[in-house]
């Protein structure tokens, strides 16, 4: 993570973009870049989705548009300096307190 981080950071003040980068314009672009994730499930079938990597051109536009919804997450982290693995650990740890594994095994009931 640390380097990807590291070189998101470098990438952008090679082109002096670090002024665009706030955090206000990082989560548009992120939320873009999940909007076209989404268009490429839109459509199908759940099977269909499933196997999607199964397919050479479907595969490979939704390994690219997962990269750029981690670009843009992994630099907003950044940007706001958040460790994105710290935040992934404390949240799945304060998830699995709501939703102990014995009482919601098999249910996707929210709580």
């Amino acid at each position: 993570m640390n380097d990807l981080t590291a070189r998101l950071r470098a990438f952008a003040e090679e082109r002096d973009w670090q002024q665009f980068h706030t955090p206000k314009n990082l989560a548009m672009a992120l939320a873009g870049e999940v909007g076209e994730l989404v268009a490429e499930f839109q459509w199908l079938t759940p099977e269909q989705a499933i196997a999607v990597m199964e397919d050479v051109d479907a595969g490979a536009r939704v390994q690219a548009e997962i990269g750029d919804v981690m670009i843009y997450l992994t630099r907003l982290a950044d940007v706001l300096g958040i460790d994105l693995l710290e935040a992934a650990t404390a949240k799945l740890t304060e998830v699995a307190v709501r939703y102990p594994a014995e009482d919601v095994r098999g249910s996707a009931t929210k709580r």
